[in-house]
């Protein structure tokens, strides 16, 4: 075991996981850094020897009952030694008694499961060039505009906890763009779309019914120019037929997992995942 040091990465150092990230093949956002940084500052690690970082983590603490672990990577080359499972204990300890969810890639899962972690579903990446086709509706709006606490109401019966620092964040950051659908005052579907690293992430997409997640889509679409990826929860069969009838195509899995139990989500409302390093 060498003299590996863990300590927390500063919220402007928080651009190395991410990077790494982009390394190992996860297509991160322009410009996820900043906003990942909001919920819980702390929340980050890296283990260096002799001041070169050799592994990364990170597991978010969203309130007193929820966190959400990612960025688990050991640089290549360094892998076997022990240097991860350091680490990792780290993140976990930072959790406490919190239930922690995550995203596992299919080669950790089954280190996943002796962590304690318990199979929810799986997420799906879809990838592909889509060119909008709908005009906009007429009831279809900018994210920004509306009154935010119907963004956090909504938010609320689809991710386990609070997180509404990290919300308008990442609505609001230069190169993100969010529309809204609402109809007689209610907010019937929203979602943003952001540049990364190839192409553009659509997520969150959260909507009451397939055609409603279309609608936001196509707008979104509207917006760019290139591949797009969205994360679709495997258990939302419209989500899925909506990815499929766009003509996208799977690229990528990971597994939703937690240690414990999460209070009920409405995944059929779930047809595309924020982000799978921070849930």
């Amino acid at each position: 075991m060498s003299d590996l040091q863990i300590r927390n990465l500063r919220s402007e150092e928080i651009a190395l996981a991410v990077d790494w990230a982009a390394a190992e093949g996860w297509n991160p956002g322009r410009f996820d850094a900043a906003c990942f940084a909001i919920p819980d500052p702390a929340g980050f690690f890296v283990g260096e020897i002799d001041g070169e970082p050799v592994a990364t983590v990170s597991c978010v603490n969203y309130d007193d009952r929820f966190a959400f672990l990612g960025f688990y990577i050991v640089r290549s080359g360094l892998r076997g030694a022990g240097h991860g499972l350091r680490i990792w204990n780290a993140a976990i300890a930072h959790a406490g008694a919190r239930v922690i969810g995550l995203d596992g890639v299919v080669a950790q899962q089954d280190n996943y499961r002796k962590s304690g972690f318990r199979l929810a579903y799986a997420n799906i990446r879809y990838g592909g060039i889509v060119t909008a086709s709908a005009k906009p509706p007429a009831d279809l709006v900018a994210l920004d505009t509306i009154p935010f606490a119907l963004v956090e109401a909504d938010d609320a019966t689809v991710f386990p906890a609070p997180r509404s620092a990290f919300l308008r964040a990442w609505i609001t950051t230069s190169g993100h763009v969010g529309r809204a659908l609402m109809r007689d005052g209610r907010l019937v579907a929203w979602g943003v779309i952001r540049p990364c690293r190839s192409g553009y992430k659509i997520g969150p997409l959260v909507a009451d019914d397939r055609a409603s997640a279309e609608t936001i889509m196509q707008a979104l679409l509207a917006t760019a120019n290139g591949e797009v990826f969205l994360d679709v929860p495997a258990v939302n069969r419209e989500a899925i037929a909506l990815a499929e009838t766009l003509g996208l195509k799977p690229v990528f899995e990971t597994a939703r997992m937690y240690t414990g139990p999460i209070a009920p989500l409405q995944i059929d409302r779930v047809f595309g995942v924020t982000s799978f390093e921070l849930g």
